[in-house]
């Protein structure tokens, strides 16, 4: 149960390292490309011909260097956010997790064991009824506090 909590945290600390990665080589590559651009700007002025070829076509390079990494950046986002809805849609409830766990099971099975069915069926009886009570007046409250007021 822990480790499947651990595995989610670790996935979306690496999805979310690799898009800030990403987004840096977006912004240096659109540094440069704005770096070039304005020393081809500049030389232009300076001079007319020669230094200008080679300013624009470092621009260039860099700025379709800046346009795939964004493609990139925005498919990446795209396909975490598909996948983050495919799994809050297909979300495990808590107490399958909980009897996935073979160490819960085993602890239950001993303790069954260690108490008796017998006596254990009684517990559960009343723990049922107080449980049933429980939910019955905290869905009491919530429609209290979701009515209108008049």
């Amino acid at each position: 149960m822990f480790q499947r909590m651990i595995d989610d945290f670790k996935d979306s600390v690496t999805n979310s390292a690799r898009l800030a990665s990403l987004a840096a080589a977006i912004a240096l590559t659109l540094f440069i490309a704005l770096a070039f651009l304005c020393a081809a700007a500049f030389v232009y002025v300076l001079q007319t011909h020669g230094l200008i070829d080679a300013c624009l076509a470092g621009a260039g390079v860099f700025f379709a260097v800046t346009v795939i990494a964004a493609i990139s950046y925005l498919v990446r986002a795209r396909r975490i956010k598909r996948i983050r809805a495919h799994a809050a849609d297909h979300k495990k409830s808590p107490l399958h997790s909980a009897l996935a766990d073979p160490m819960l099971v085993a602890t239950a099975l001993q303790l069954v064991r260690a108490i008796g069915v017998k006596r254990l069926i009684p517990i559960l009886a009343v723990g049922g009824l107080a449980l049933g009570f429980l939910a019955t007046r905290g869905a009491a409250r919530t429609s209290d506090d979701a009515s209108p007021e008049t």
